[in-house]
């Protein structure tokens, strides 16, 4: 059932060091889901366990273990229809090579291991990546369009 979800979404090291925050960030927001949440992070060695604990144990562990902690990545919780399922569409494959013509791996990352952004697979894993990166008090759901905030600060006279 498709209803109105958040998701975990991270810019990886690659992206952030290659300049490409605002280009990902414009894509989730023309699309029509909001960003709720954001901010730049060196992910901490608990952080990095957490978020690859079901890949732990595997021979690449240790690489991605690695890799999210080589440089700052950029959390964000973004919400939406349908958020988790969307947000992926607009990633696109994880392989880039198989990555649908316009998506963010598609015209952005070259090969799988440096492909640019991360977004939760599932509505259950967003919930657990959300928590790693976020407090709730951190998570700003409540948003007015441009008309209610002018209608306000003109009211507040």
């Amino acid at each position: 059932m498709r209803s109105e979800e958040r998701t975990f979404v991270a810019i990886k090291p690659d992206g952030v060091q290659r300049g490409l925050i605002g280009e990902v960030l414009k894509r989730f927001e023309l699309k029509g889901y909001k960003v709720t949440a954001l901010k730049m992070l060196t992910v901490s060695d608990q952080q990095a366990r957490a978020h690859y604990a079901e890949h732990e144990g595997k021979p690449f562990y240790p690489r991605l273990i690695r890799y999210i902690q080589s440089g700052p990545i950029v959390a964000m919780v973004v919400e939406g229809y349908n958020a988790v399922a969307g947000v992926r569409h607009l990633m696109g494959s994880t392989d880039p090579d198989k990555a649908e013509v316009g998506t963010i791996r598609a015209d952005f990352a070259q090969v799988m291991e440096y492909n640019v952004v991360h977004g939760s697979d599932s509505v259950e894993s967003a919930e657990r990546e959300i928590k790693i990166y976020f407090g709730e008090d951190e998570i700003f759901a409540e948003r007015k369009c441009m008309s209610e905030l002018v209608t306000e600060y003109l009211d507040a006279d």
